[in-house]
C-alpha cells in the first residue's frame, strides 16, 4: 500500500511539473537574416498561423481586416516587425540608411502590395504612423508552390551586392529585391 502512495504522489508531481510548463506561443517569435557584401542584414517578426482561415486572411472582411490601420498590414504578430541593417541599402528604389525600421505592408491592391519602412521602431505591432514612412517599395507578387502555414521572411543573397527580403503567408508570396551600398 506503501508503494501504491509512493507511486500515486510521484505521478501527481509529475503532472503538476508538466501543466505549470508554459504553453507556446501562438504567433511565435522568429529572425530571417543574411550576411551580404560582409554587412548583415535581419528581418524580427512575430510569425502567426493560419490555423484553418486559408483564403480568409487578406479578403476586405479576412482577419486582417480588423486591424484599425487596415489595409496597413504589420506584416507579423505581435511586436512590430523589424528590419536592422548594418549597411545603407536600396530596397526597390528607395535608399535605407543603415540602422533599424518598422516593416508594414500596404495590402489594399491584393496583386500589388507596397512594403513600407518606417523610422518610428520599438512599438506594438498596430501602432502605424503613416508621418513615420521613410518610403514605400512595390513588391513582386505571387503565389507560392503550396499554402504557408506559419508567416514566414527570407533574407537571401543573391551574389555580390544584392539580395532579396521574401514574405510569405497563406496563398501569398510578396518579395522585393535589396543592394547593398
Amino acid at each position: 500500500m506503501k508503494l501504491v502512495l509512493i507511486c500515486a504522489g510521484a505521478l501527481f508531481a509529475a503532472s503538476l511539473t508538466m501543466s505549470a510548463q508554459p504553453k507556446a506561443p501562438a504567433s511565435p517569435s522568429a529572425t530571417a537574416s543574411a550576411t551580404i557584401a560582409g554587412k548583415a542584414i535581419s528581418i524580427t517578426y512575430s510569425s502567426p498561423r493560419v490555423k484553418g482561415r486559408a483564403g480568409q486572411i487578406f479578403t476586405k472582411d479576412g482577419l486582417i481586416s480588423h486591424d484599425p490601420h487596415y489595409p496597413i498590414w504589420r506584416a507579423g504578430a505581435n511586436a512590430a516587425t523589424t528590419l536592422h541593417t548594418d549597411a545603407d541599402l536600396k530596397i526597390g528604389d528607395l535608399m535605407v540608411p543603415k540602422g533599424a525600421y518598422t516593416l508594414f505592408v500596404d495590402i489594399s491592391n491584393p496583386d500589388q502590395w507596397e512594403l513600407i519602412i518606417n523610422k518610428k521602431t520599438g512599438e506594438w505591432g498596430l501602432a502605424y504612423d503613416s508621418t513615420q514612412d521613410l518610403g514605400r517599395v512595390k513588391m513582386n507578387m505571387s503565389k507560392p508552390l503550396k499554402m504557408v502555414e506559419n508567416l514566414t521572411y527570407t533574407v537571401t543573397g543573391l551574389g555580390g551586392t544584392t539580395g532579396k527580403i521574401t514574405l510569405e503567408w497563406e496563398n501569398h508570396s510578396a518579395s522585393v529585391l535589396f543592394a547593398v551600398h
